[in-house]
Formats: C-alpha cells, structure tokens, sequence
C-alpha cells in the first residue's frame, strides 16, 4: 500500500521537474546608460514577439529566452547598429513570426490575401441574396 501511495506521490510530482529552474538572466534587466540608445532599444523590443510566450513582445515577457533576445537587442543598439538591421538579424534567426509587423513575402502573403477573399465571397453572398429577393 506504502509502494502505491509512493508511486501516486511521484506521478503527480513529475510536472514539478519540468518547470524552468532558471529565472531569466540578470544582464537582461541592465539598461543602455545613453536615453536615446535605451528608447530605441526599448521601441525595437515592444515591436518583437517572445517566442515562448508568444502573447507578449520581449520588452514585457519574463521568459529566459526574451531575456536573452533583450540583451541582444542593448548589445547591438549600443554598438550602433540600426534597429532594422538588428530586426533584420532576429527575422533571419528565428522566422517571420518574431516581429508583429511581418513584411509581405513569398511565405506571407497568404496571410494577407486570404481575409481580404473571404470578405469579397461574403460581400457578393450578401448581394446575391438580398438582390434576389427585390
């Protein structure tokens, strides 16, 4: 009976040790001492989407690896380089679904062109029906 309620213990015990056990990354909270260089940085990550979280952009999410993309961003603001460019790198890295304003592309165009068909099918549904019945 002990061996049971033992192995009843552990079973439901088990998502526990999945969890991350690191919390993110101190550098991830450090600032750019320059204002300008910090509101670039900061307009450049609310525009980015945490891949984990996938609700949040990275400037908002407490996820290790936004903390990380953070850090990326400050490094790379503060050596100078322009805040399209590092988009353009993140873009490259991790895929179109990273940045909230994806550019129309061969991959991306669907996304797109598809609301803007099913409005036009509904549109001349719509018409179909309300001129038939005059």
């Amino acid at each position: 009976m002990k061996a049971l309620f033992l192995m009843f213990a552990l079973f439901f015990a088990m998502p526990l040790a999945a969890q991350d056990a690191l919390p993110p990354a101190p550098y991830a909270y450090r600032q750019l001492d320059d204002p300008a260089q910090e509101a670039k940085a900061q307009a450049l990550m609310e525009s980015l989407r945490c891949l984990k979280c996938q609700g949040q952009s990275i400037a908002d999410s407490d996820a290790p690896m936004a903390g990380d993309m953070r850090h990326q961003v400050r490094l790379r603001i503060a050596s100078g380089e322009a805040p399209e460019h590092i988009r353009a790198w993140l873009i490259e890295r991790y895929g179109d679904y990273v940045s909230y304003a994806p550019k129309i592309s061969a991959t991306t165009w669907p996304l797109f062109a598809v609301p803007v068909l099913l409005l036009c099918i509904v549109v001349m549904v719509l018409l179909r029906r309300l001129g038939g019945r005059r």
